[in-house]
């Protein structure tokens, strides 16, 4: 179909098609994309049906493939949009260029072609939410190892040109919260789901502050109440009832964050994905390492998700994650697969590997092996790094919990002190307050630690009566 350069999107730049009708679907598909929402793969393919010589659909449905895991898929749209890519506009063949370059593994040259295109076409959200995700991916995609700055100076850059656009300020919220600016994230939050509520990237940021704030009730409230009208299809559905099982276990509450596994996150029941390794592993792995013992529902759903890693190289976040399921399923086969897959990349000089991952997976399994005082050996250096991992904050907070449980097993009280009062110097928490009584009683800080023991009772007076937790410090306190 021929190309036309009379049709446009909202903020006035020319789409490459000659029917409205897949133009139409194209720009419903990217605005589904950039807010999260369900229904995106499908709007791009009946633009391609109604014009199968339309290019960015061809981009997108690349983009889509490519975070469900999908990589030879998305590497074959990728490349039938760059053969219909002569002749459309300079800003349309960058999106499909910078696309193609993600799917194809080099996400340095995408983040570059990111940086020069926003510079000239500021208010292109696709591009922008490509942005985002290499940053997210750490080391492992941009490059960039301290990403949450330059990924908040990126987006400021073009803060004037997007004003008050819905998808740019759910972005703009994220790289706020992530560098520590909590008040001003919620604001653009919300004034993002006041222009489009069912934003899906916004009500995400309004969730971080919630959980960086320490505010697991008000968090709870508003995520229960956002998700009543968010489609269960939608992948990031599994994710924001992370955040929830999240919200219900600082208010120490088991049995609803089982439940929401079961419900809303668990391998069997949702569509697996190469995101929801991340959500299924840390939340087993906290319920398991809170509680102290296994929980109540087979790890061997998350090792199978996790498989793949053994031997595939892949994101540094996903190995981690694929290591958290591999130790505690004890499939120490499949661990030392993953182990010396590093190992052999470590050795060709990839500094992630040698410097982060493969430490870190090593340090999973020893605590997983109950030799605490190697796994806080292991992880101690790494906790001011981990970013260069990837993931936000509230992602990466199982790996600083494994350190704090590492230091408290292997009665290593002053290190946990030290670092339990630098994260509630931060934001208040009831079970960081509960560890710190636990290692002043363990000090003999009798009084001390009978204070915040009771502080933390209070804190879990909704708390499932049979909580570990409340047990523990009915013990401690006699």
């Amino acid at each position: 179909m021929a190309k036309s350069g009379s049709i446009k999107d909202r903020h006035g730049m020319n789409i490459s098609t000659s029917s409205p009708l897949a133009a139409e679907r194209w720009l419903e598909g990217v605005d589904l994309l950039v807010s999260q929402n369900f229904g995106t793969d499908a709007k791009f393919s009946e633009a391609i049906d109604i014009d199968e010589g339309f290019a960015l659909p061809h981009a997108g449905l690349a983009y889509m493939l490519m975070l469900q895991g999908k990589a030879e898929e998305a590497r074959a749209s990728a490349t039938q949009a760059e053969k219909l890519a002569p002749g459309i506009t300079q800003r349309e063949r960058n999106q499909v260029q910078a696309i193609s370059l993600f799917v194809h593994g080099k996400g340095r040259d995408s983040l570059k072609l990111t940086h020069q295109h926003l510079a000239e076409y500021p208010r292109d959200a696709l591009v922008m939410r490509l942005a985002q995700r290499l940053y997210m991916l750490g080391c492992s995609g941009a490059g960039v190892p301290n990403f949450p700055v330059e990924l908040l100076a990126l987006l400021k850059s073009v803060e004037k040109a997007c004003g008050d656009d819905w998808a740019f300020l759910g972005q703009f919220a994220f790289a706020h919260h992530e560098n520590g600016f909590l008040d001003q994230a919620m604001v653009l939050a919300r004034k993002s789901l006041d222009r489009r509520p069912t934003n899906a990237v916004a009500a995400h940021s309004v969730t971080h502050v919630f959980f960086e704030r320490g505010e697991a009730d008000g968090g709870g409230d508003f995520l229960g109440d956002w998700l009543e009208g968010f489609d269960r299809r939608a992948s990031y559905h599994v994710h924001l009832s992370w955040h929830q099982a999240l919200f219900q276990l600082a208010m120490g509450r088991y049995q609803q964050a089982y439940d929401l596994y079961e419900a809303d996150i668990r391998p069997s029941v949702v569509a697996k994905s190469a995101s929801s390794l991340s959500d299924s592993a840390s939340l087993l792995w906290r319920l398991q390492m809170y509680a102290g013992a296994p929980p109540p529902m087979p790890w061997s759903e998350v090792r199978d998700q996790a498989a793949p890693a053994a031997e595939r190289p892949g994101p540094a976040f996903r190995d981690a994650h694929a290591a958290l399921a591999f130790a505690a399923s004890s499939d120490r086969e499949t661990l030392s697969k993953l182990t010396s897959r590093l190992s052999g990349e470590a050795e060709k000089g990839n500094l992630l590997a040698q410097e982060v991952t493969l430490p870190l997976v090593k340090a999973i399994d020893a605590f997983a092996s109950e030799d605490y005082a190697e796994a806080a050996r292991l992880l101690e250096p790494l906790y001011p790094q981990l970013a260069r991992i990837g993931g936000s904050h509230a992602q990466r907070e199982v790996f600083e919990d494994t350190l704090l449980a590492a230091y408290l097993r292997a009665e290593q009280f002053d290190q946990a002190q030290e670092m339990l009062r630098e994260r509630l110097n931060r934001r208040d928490s009831v079970r960081d307050t509960f560890w710190l009584g636990r290692a002043q009683a363990a000090e003999g800080e009798t009084a001390q630690a009978n204070l915040l023991l009771d502080q933390a009772r209070q804190g879990w007076q909704d708390a499932d009566p049979e909580s570990p937790e409340l047990q523990s410090i009915a013990q401690l306190t006699g």
